[in-house]
């Protein structure tokens, strides 16, 4: 018995948490503390906070991974929840090891938007893109993030004669389409963008660099 309570023990998943980006939510584990056997199975179960019944995620039952996508579980982004985990080794199964309370709308991270260069000559145009959620509307199409939060774009450019960490911010607001004027003929200029939440205070990181010379 005592065999089979420290297997139990050294076998039970820890850091069990969720992470999140534009709300697709994920339940990530490290296995136990002993070295990982290979028959070592997980089973994910999850429920809305308040509710006294889990559900267990049927594709998340009996797996090697170390993670499990609850992003269709965790669709009311109001709502908290929380996930467990447990470890099966040898028919020996441990505790459940319990993730921290997680609220998608409060917790979420959110991603860059996409940034597209349409037109240089002096002036830089830009069309910006917030980044969407997997959740859709009745056509099909994906909800942009834009329709959860109060978002602004930050639009910044980096001037390549300069310093490559001197970031200049030059637009911040809801424009999707905007225009950079006034830049010098014959300098490579690079854009980057982010977006920022005002209520939460929180940035995105920033879109992949788009470069070009006027």
């Amino acid at each position: 018995v005592l065999e089979n309570q420290d297997l139990q023990d050294s076998i039970k998943p820890q850091k069990v948490e969720f992470r999140s980006l534009n709300f697709n939510s994920t339940l990530h584990w490290q296995p136990g503390r002993t070295r990982e056997a290979r028959d070592t199975v997980y089973f994910v179960q999850y429920k809305v906070y308040g509710q006294s019944t889990w559900q267990n995620k049927d594709d998340c039952w009996g797996i090697q991974n170390h993670v499990c996508d609850l992003t269709n579980e965790t669709s009311d982004i109001q709502e908290p929840y929380y996930g467990r985990v447990k470890a099966m080794s040898a028919g020996v199964y441990s505790d459940w090891s319990l993730s921290c309370r997680f609220t998608p709308w409060r917790e979420t991270m959110i991603g860059p938007p996409t940034v597209t260069v349409v037109h240089s000559n002096k002036t830089i145009i830009l069309k910006l893109q917030a980044p969407r959620s997997p959740y859709k509307r009745k056509k099909g199409s994906k909800m942009p993030m834009t329709n959860y939060y109060d978002l602004l774009y930050q639009v910044f450019i980096i001037n390549n004669l300069l310093n490559e960490q001197h970031r200049v911010l030059v637009y911040e607001g809801k424009e999707k389409v905007i225009k950079i004027e006034n830049l010098r003929p014959g300098v490579s200029y690079c854009i980057v963008a982010k977006m920022y939440m005002p209520m939460l205070d929180r940035s995105s990181a920033y879109s992949s660099r788009q470069c070009t010379v006027l």
